[in-house]
């Protein structure tokens, strides 16, 4: 059977484009240029290039264009997918990803083992634990978040195995299949795999200063049966802000009007002094607030923590059964032996010394770049000139083996900027200070 006209369009373009004819960031004919070159009717031009997007060789960006797409990065929508590289990892320079460790820390754990191996409690580690964590211990992580003015209750609390788990938990028990829930237009990409694997529905708020706005909420919400908000208001991945105390409270009363269960993820909160108070603390009947240890401790540590209104604690304890029983025994009595004796505050000073310190070296590096962030957090924002494409750049870094982040898997909307997040807390200042320089230079490059 002859191939439809269009069909063989399609083919032939998507064969140029795998072939580097049709290089990555090639700014493609308009629909109408295409239909008039190759006699098409517009409606069919259309068609091709709805073809080749779902191959995955085009972008289409409003009031911008086609574009070719760059078909040689990694899956994992921009962020490197270390099992989808053939290629050997062990020299990549990862800008990608966060984990902050200050010096000594292995000292920390070798010295908790120790005190936890003399200890008199160690066979009950070896049992099953309360499904929320034993009691002291919630009591434990209470105390230690209402350091960051939020009081709750040790029933309130729910230990679970880091803020992603706790995430997982919070929709898991408190979200169906098909519920609406409105989002950053930028967000954290673990959410958005959450919502994918729940079907759950994503309505993207675009960015009104430092925060998603509310107005926008507000209106949608009187559109639609919104069910959550899923919101970062201290210290936002990827852009960096911290929502004032009037925007929060704004954010409270429209939760309020609507009926809406407010999700906080807490994981950078750490690293912002005297932020306003959590949104739990303006409306603890409503909010699920969710926060870790991994990232003001250290990774390995999978130890989290839910702080939940009691009417919703027994439904999140049976998500967590359900997922891991209980977290690790001898995780959770270190951590909670840190809080007691006031490591895990002392790491938080010093580890909001460390990014503050990393980002002014990344200000002076990048200082001639356009940048997006908060002076005390682990990452920056980079928004890309207009004639400048992020799988490019990405690529371009990839093969100098500098691992960053696109900006589409932190978009909930269908329009993607062209934009870079790059992680700083996971080398040490000067390998981070050539990787920055390196990244600059490039973009510098690419922009002229």
């Amino acid at each position: 059977m002859v191939k439809a006209r269009y069909k063989q369009i399609v083919d032939r373009l998507a064969t140029q484009i795998r072939a580097g004819e049709l290089p990555p960031g090639t700014r493609l004919p308009t629909h109408r240029q295409l239909a008039a070159r190759e006699g098409l009717a517009l409606v069919t031009a259309s068609r091709v290039y709805a073809e080749l997007a779902v191959m995955g060789l085009v972008n289409g960006e409003a009031g911008r264009g086609s574009f070719v797409r760059e078909t040689a990065l990694p899956r994992g929508q921009g962020l490197i997918d270390q099992q989808a590289l053939s290629e050997d990892l062990t020299d990549l320079v990862d800008l990608s990803f966060n984990y902050p460790s200050l010096p000594g820390q292995a000292e920390l754990l070798r010295a908790a083992l120790r005190q936890l191996a003399a200890g008199g409690d160690l066979e009950s580690l070896l049992r099953y634990q309360p499904h929320g964590g034993r009691p002291h211990e919630r009591v434990a992580v209470a105390q230690h978040l209402a350091r960051r003015g939020l009081k709750v209750t040790g029933e309130q609390v729910l230990l679970v195995s880091g803020a992603q788990h706790g995430l997982a938990t919070t929709v898991m028990a408190l979200l169906q299949p098909g519920d609406v829930v409105a989002v950053d237009a930028l967000s954290y990409p673990g959410f958005k795999l959450l919502a994918e694997a729940h079907h759950l529905e994503l309505a993207a708020l675009p960015a009104a200063g430092q925060g998603p706005d509310l107005d926008v909420l507000d209106t949608l919400c009187k559109h639609r049966k919104v069910k959550a908000i899923y919101t970062m208001p201290t210290l936002h991945n990827p852009l960096g802000w911290v929502m004032s105390a009037h925007r929060r409270q704004t954010l409270v009363a429209v939760a309020r009007r609507h009926g809406l269960l407010i999700i906080e993820d807490a994981a950078y909160a750490f690293l912002v002094e005297g932020a306003p108070a959590p949104l739990a603390a303006l409306a603890p009947e409503a909010t699920v607030y969710v926060s870790g240890f991994s990232k003001s401790v250290a990774t390995g540590l999978r130890v989290g923590c839910v702080a939940a209104p009691l009417a919703s604690v027994a439904k999140l304890e049976r998500a967590i059964r359900a997922t891991t029983w209980n977290t690790p025994g001898v995780m959770t009595a270190i951590t909670c032996g840190w809080l007691a004796d006031g490591t895990v505050e002392r790491l938080e000073v010093e580890k909001r010394q460390d990014a503050r310190a990393r980002q002014q070296l990344a200000a002076e590096v990048l200082g001639r770049l356009q940048r997006v962030g908060h002076p005390g957090s682990y990452f920056v924002w980079l928004p890309l000139t207009e004639d400048v494409r992020a799988e490019q750049v990405a690529m371009a870094l990839l093969r100098e083996r500098i691992s960053v982040a696109t900006a589409e898997p932190f978009a909930t909307s269908a329009q993607v900027p062209h934009a870079i997040r790059l992680a700083l807390g996971s080398l040490d200042l000067p390998a981070l200070r050539h990787a920055l320089t390196q990244v600059a230079t490039l973009i510098d490059a690419v922009s002229f």
